[in-house]
């Protein structure tokens, strides 16, 4: 059991790492929205905005694996409204992505 100078200590640093996580996306959105503001920007590079923005690409990817069961969810439901034929072609696909 943890003393308790050293639990009122990781307690106290709760809110330090949510300010500094809340900075960190204030600053991703920041630079996001430099870029989308930039007259001479024509055309969105998402793949730009991935790599030159720090630590964009890591949330990224956390925030696409968090949600990864929503979409599993999503197709479970929509996969009565398939045909027979689309169910095969989707069957199919995962033969071949399983090998």
């Amino acid at each position: 059991m943890p003393r308790k100078d050293e639990s009122s200590t990781e307690e106290n640093d709760e809110p330090v790492q949510e300010k500094e996580k809340t900075e960190k996306l204030e600053r991703m959105l920041a630079a996001v929205l430099n870029y989308l503001s930039d007259d001479e920007i024509e055309e969105i590079d998402l793949e730009y905005l991935l790599t030159n923005t720090e630590d964009l690409r890591q949330w990224w990817n956390q925030y696409r694996e968090k949600n990864k069961k929503q979409i599993e969810d999503e197709i479970k439901k929509s996969l009565s409204k398939l045909t027979l034929e689309e169910l095969e072609s989707i069957r199919e696909q995962i033969k071949e992505k399983n090998g």
